[in-house]
């Protein structure tokens, strides 16, 4: 007797003889807002970023390849690849560019994820996230204007910026105690 592969929508393989019919509905609209998901994916997802947080690049890898969004996001609008960025792991960072996962996504703080890097001063993280694409202009502040005000002058020499360049300052904006 012949038999097929099917998915499920969770990525568990199931098999069906050609005698037998599968009926799949598609959901009538997908949730809007995390809390409309139930426990168990929301679980997974924090599970995810756990992983990413841990660097955990061969479990990640494998939920990657089981469907996970490569740009999934958590309530803050930290994406997987920022939060590997952040805590300074570089395996997982190449896996998640390598897989497509965007490095010009701002957070709801409008950060980006190679300002992050820069931030925590995760160099070997910052030269993958370099070369592969991110922005240093974008983000608020941007890599740049991070590079400079933690004086990181490789980083700015990676980032083609000019070394002592700086943000100009007028005494009548400054803020005042």
């Amino acid at each position: 007797m012949a038999s097929e592969q099917l998915l499920t929508n969770g990525g568990t393989p199931i098999t069906a003889s050609k005698s037998t019919q599968v009926k799949v509905s598609a959901p009538s609209q997908p949730p809007q807002f995390p809390s409309d998901l139930p426990p168990a994916a929301l679980d997974l997802a924090a599970k995810l970023f756990d992983l990413a947080r841990a660097g955990d690049t061969s479990t990640l890898s494998a939920y990657l390849a089981a469907g996970v969004p490569k740009n999934l996001t958590n309530s803050s609008g930290d994406t997987l690849l920022m939060l590997t960025s952040y805590h300074g792991h570089t395996d997982t960072a190449k896996l998640l560019l390598n897989q497509g996962a965007d490095p010009n996504i701002l957070n709801e703080k409008g950060q980006s994820v190679i300002a992050g890097a820069v931030f925590k001063g995760c160099d070997e993280v910052v030269k993958v996230l370099f070369e592969g694409g991110a922005d240093v202009k974008i983000g608020h502040p941007n890599a740049v204007d991070c590079a400079r005000m933690f004086k990181r002058e490789e980083m700015l020499r990676l980032f083609g910026a000019e070394v002592g360049e700086g943000v100009e300052i007028r005494v009548d904006d400054a803020p005042r105690g």
